[in-house]
């Protein structure tokens, strides 16, 4: 299907800034009555919209790489079987022609069931299976998602897939083609509420993407799609949607509220703008939020130019939480306008899988089980990530090694041969385990459970330096002499885990006593101090690469090689190749953390 003309669109309408009429319209569900005390008389209407958020590939409450029922410290429970629950409970509270269902994006990476279905048996294939993220929200009723910026991982062909498989739009007002610049997705929808007195309220869902996708998924979208500012796009759009007779103007934003970037100044558009469009953007209700994997129940943000409160709510990750948007409207002069609007979230822990969901999905649960479960080879010692943000592990040396080989061996014989391998890794998950004995593909889905791909760069001695200063930035400033607390030691700035990387082929040290940028030192290549000018080739992987965590110089760096392979297929290779995870071939501690030059540990 060409990019111009989407079945949401209408069965004439092509997509352009210049069509008059660009989403979808349709009625809401009637068959379902309205409760009596919802839904309001011949001046008054009440409704719900649910939404969720960043829902990566979970239905099931399943850990993949634990091999069990999902559970974390705080004892939360995920999955679209938890969600289709408290929706069928809101929808027989409310009246389900009272209610809607969306969500923010970021639905089919995440999980071995997303991966399996993009590539071990994907979607694209001939006769396909049908993706069951697709087939879970088909089945729950969801109205509309906004496209995350996840939704990008496989390339385009992918998640056109996806979008055919969907009976909702994917709406996306600021992911356009690169030279019309007209929309490539549906950039709102627009429901019908049918109220007791008989008047419709016309509710516009207006999706908006992240700008970053820009840059994480350069490969896949370059020429092909842009996607200018959340703020920007907003501001066209609502007022068309506001013309067109929409009642209430609800935001579905894959973008968090903070305000900032992780890409620092690589593009003119901010990452988490969620808060600035409703702040300066009039017109708008509600925004769903998503992208920041946090929860908040309610913020109000006031509009600076009507004076009026905008509610916005982000439903944790992973379908651990459910919003609820209560609206109160009222009819005057012949029109609908909100008076009142509240959020909340509602916890899935508090309630059982639809066993409906789950028998939809059996087969496919099944498959993917014992896919993640094959094993590959076997390893001498265990090796744990529990310790990796802040010492130098085995479990961090065996992603640097396996890459960097890969990389020796890609550019074997050529011009960058002898250019000395430097290897970068973050710890993704610190509850990932390489476990002593039979080593399976789930194992390797815990240590590396993004599907980034492998590329390989030249920086200088003097790049490397300030890369490591950047990373260091990780660590809390902490004076020499006093004890070390090692919970309160990481995330300074709120920096993620996976945006601290760890470089091996190098020895240097961190002191954390000393202000962030004057942090590296003794950094040496075999015994010598790396010099400004020494050039070296960085493994790395392609987020990193392409800007994510705004690192310098890595993504202006020259590419001399790179992988459409997933970095963990290169890992799962490897063991399977080799047979046997030693970790005396590959493990050495390269660096340290010390105060004043005195080792911490």
């Amino acid at each position: 299907m060409p990019l111009g003309r989407r079945k949401f669109l209408g069965s004439s309408v092509a997509t352009g800034a210049g069509a008059a009429l660009i989403g979808t319209a349709a009625a809401a569900p009637s068959a379902a009555a309205a409760v009596p005390a919802y839904g309001g008389g011949a001046r008054r209407y009440a409704f719900t919209v649910m939404g969720t958020t960043d829902l990566h590939g979970n239905v099931f409450n399943w850990d993949y790489a634990a091999d069990a029922e999902f559970d974390d410290k705080d004892h939360n429970d995920v999955g679209l079987a938890k969600i289709s629950t408290l929706v069928r409970q809101v929808r027989k509270e409310k009246g389900a022609r009272n209610t809607l269902l969306i969500d923010a994006g970021d639905t089919i990476q995440g999980t071995q069931l997303a991966y399996y279905y993009a590539k071990v048996d994907p979607i694209t294939g001939p006769n396909g299976p049908e993706h069951p993220m697709a087939k879970a929200m088909n089945a729950i009723g969801y109205d509309a998602a906004a496209l995350g910026n996840h939704e990008f991982n496989y390339g385009l062909a992918v998640l056109r897939k996806f979008e055919e498989s969907c009976d909702f739009p994917l709406l996306g007002a600021n992911a356009v083609d690169a030279k019309s610049l007209r929309p490539a997705f549906p950039p709102y929808c627009m429901k019908r509420l049918h109220t007791p007195c008989g008047r419709e309220v016309k509710v516009a869902v207006l999706g908006l993407t992240n700008p970053g996708v820009a840059i994480w998924d350069k490969a896949h979208v370059q020429g092909k799609l842009a996607f200018p500012g959340l703020e920007e796009q907003a501001a066209k759009w609502v007022p068309r949607l506001r013309s067109m007779g929409a009642d209430v103007v609800i935001v579905s934003a894959h973008s968090g509220t903070s305000g900032t970037s992780s890409y620092g100044d690589q593009l003119p558009y901010v990452e988490n703008a969620a808060a600035l469009v409703a702040e300066r953007v009039p017109g708008i209700d509600a925004i769903l939020v998503g992208h920041a994997h946090v929860e908040v129940p309610e913020r109000r943000v006031v509009n600076r130019e009507t004076g009026r409160e905008v509610v916005l709510s982000e439903p944790l990750k992973w379908g651990q939480r459910l919003t609820l948007f209560d609206f109160e409207l009222v009819r005057s002069r012949g029109r609908w306008s909100v008076e009142s609007v509240a959020a909340k979230v509602l916890n899935s822990r508090t309630v059982p899988e639809d066993a409906r969901i789950t028998r939809l999905l059996r087969t496919e649960q099944r498959k993917v089980v014992a896919y993640v479960n094959q094993v590959i080879g076997r390893s001498k010692a265990e090796m744990t990530a529990a310790e990796a943000p802040y010492k130098d592990t085995p479990v961090l040396d065996f992603i640097a090694f396996v890459q960097a080989e890969a990389v020796r061996k890609a550019l074997a014989g050529g011009e960058h041969a002898k250019l000395p391998v430097l290897s970068q890794a973050s710890c993704f998950s610190r509850s990932a385990a390489v476990p002593e004995g039979e080593v399976t593909i789930r194992s390797m889905a815990a240590l590396y459970p993004f599907d980034n791909t492998l590329e390989a760069r030249i920086l200088t001695g003097k790049q490397v330096r300030e890369y490591l200063e950047f990373s260091a930035r990780y660590y809390t400033q902490t004076s020499a002499g006093g004890p070390v607390d090692p919970a309160g030691l990481t995330n300074a700035e709120g920096i993620p885990d996976y945006n601290y990387d760890a470089v091996s082929g190098v020895s240097y040290e961190i002191d954390i006593a000393k202000e962030p940028g004057r942090r590296i030192a003794k950094l040496s290549f075999e015994g010598k101090p790396v010099a400004d000018d020494a050039r070296f080739v960085l493994a790395v992987n392609n987020y990193r690469a392409s800007g994510g965590g705004n690192f310098p110089h890595v993504a202006k760096a020259p590419q001399v090689w790179s992988t459409s392979e997933e970095i963990r297929n290169v890992i799962i290779g490897w063991v399977k190749e080799t047979g046997e995870i030693d970790g005396t071939t590959f493990a050495s501690v390269d660096w340290r953390l010390t105060r004043d030059g005195v080792p911490v540990f």
